[in-house]
C-alpha cells in the first residue's frame, strides 16, 4: 500500500497511465491519468461544482490553475480561453507531466505546466480557479493561498472550491482577515462552496 499523497512531490507508487474519457467545456475529451494525483478516476465532484458554476474566463492574460492535478481545470481554462496563457501549478512532477500529455493530446499549445518557483515573479493572473489541496492542512494550506491570492491583478477573482465539512466557511473568513481580500460565496452545490475572491 503506498502512502503517496497527490501533494506529494514525486509519488512512489507505480506510473500506471490510463485513458479516461471526461467531459470538458462542453465536449467529450479523451485524458490521461494516473495513480499518485489527485483523483485518478476522472474529474473529482468538487471540480465538477466548480466548472458548473464558475463565469467563463477572460479571453486573454494569464491564468492560474492552483493545484492542478492531471489538468482538468487546466484544460477547461486552455479550452475557453485559447488566447490566455493557462499556468498549471502543481508540486506533484507527475501530474504536471500529465497536464503536460494532456494539453499535447488535445492540441493545446498556450498551458504552461509548471513548479511554483518555475512562474515569473511578474506574472499577474487575470483569474484563478482552484480546487485547493485542503487535505495538505491549515499551515500548508494558508502557505499556498498567502503566496498566490496577492498576485491576482486588477479586477482579477479566484474562484476555489471547498467542501463545506472541511472548512469552506473558516477559509473565507481566514482569507478576509489575514489577506484583506474580499469573500463571496457565490454557490454551494452537492456539500461543496464556491467562493469568489477579489484581488
Amino acid at each position: 500500500m503506498s502512502s503517496d499523497h497527490y501533494f506529494t512531490a514525486q509519488p512512489a507508487s507505480d506510473d500506471e497511465r490510463r485513458t479516461r474519457t471526461v467531459r470538458l467545456a462542453g465536449r467529450e475529451l479523451e485524458v490521461e491519468v494516473a495513480s499518485g494525483v489527485f483523483s485518478p478516476g476522472g474529474v473529482d465532484k468538487g471540480t465538477a461544482v466548480l466548472l458548473d458554476h464558475v463565469p467563463a474566463p477572460p479571453a486573454t492574460g494569464d491564468l492560474l490553475d492552483l493545484g492542478c492535478g492531471w489538468g482538468p481545470i487546466t484544460i477547461t481554462l486552455a479550452l475557453e480561453a485559447p488566447e490566455a496563457t493557462v499556468w498549471a501549478v502543481d508540486v506533484n512532477e507527475r501530474a504536471l507531466d500529465l497536464v503536460r500529455r494532456n494539453a499535447e493530446r488535445l492540441g493545446l499549445t498556450n498551458v504552461r505546466a509548471v513548479l511554483p518557483d518555475d512562474v515569473p515573479d511578474d506574472v499577474r493572473f487575470a483569474a484563478c480557479w482552484s480546487n485547493p489541496p485542503i487535505r495538505v492542512g491549515k499551515q500548508v494550506l494558508h502557505g499556498l493561498l498567502t503566496r498566490w491570492l496577492p498576485r491576482l491583478g486588477p479586477d482579477a477573482a479566484a474562484w476555489l472550491v471547498v467542501q463545506k465539512n472541511l472548512g469552506s466557511d473558516s477559509l473565507a473568513r481566514w482569507i478576509t482577515e489575514t489577506l484583506g481580500l474580499p469573500v463571496e460565496r457565490t454557490t454551494s452545490s452537492k456539500g461543496f462552496r464556491v467562493l469568489r475572491v477579489d484581488g
